[in-house]
């Protein structure tokens, strides 16, 4: 892994849980890791759910925009974490991957996004340990 680790996370429409796990990760993270996401058939816009429910705890992703997935994104990357999307990510050797069973909030209100925001900060939280033991230190 490079000095900066760089994380990938992909769902089918890159508009839900990416985009808040790419928040959770930028934010809790800071400039210590490069932040991207993708999907593999990407929506018009940032579900709006989920944008209210990342401004609830003080992260705007409001800004953001579905892209789609590209061999050059997961190359670049050291982990690859897939939320959904089945195959459509490809597979390089040497890759890290994850597939996190996640909710979709696609056509869901803030409410039931909420558990599903709050799931992918335990998660992340889970990753930075694993990127960087040393913080683990007491």
């Amino acid at each position: 892994m490079s000095e900066k680790p760089s994380v990938l996370f992909v769902c089918v429409h890159n508009a839900g849980r990416s985009q808040m796990a790419a928040g959770w990760l930028a934010h809790l993270a800071g400039d210590r890791v490069e932040v991207r996401s993708a999907g593999s058939a990407p929506a018009d816009q940032v579900n709006p759910a989920a944008v209210e429910a990342m401004a609830e705890v003080g992260i705007d992703i409001a800004d953001q925009k579905p892209k789609i997935l590209t061999y050059d994104a997961v190359e670049a990357s050291d982990v690859c974490i897939t939320m959904g999307c089945g195959d459509a990510c490809p597979v390089f050797p040497g890759k890290r991957y994850l597939d996190w069973k996640l909710d979709d909030p696609a056509g869901q209100g803030v409410e039931a996004v909420r558990p599903i925001r709050d799931e992918i900060k335990t998660r992340i939280e889970g990753l930075l340990a694993e990127l960087f033991p040393e913080d683990q230190k007491a």
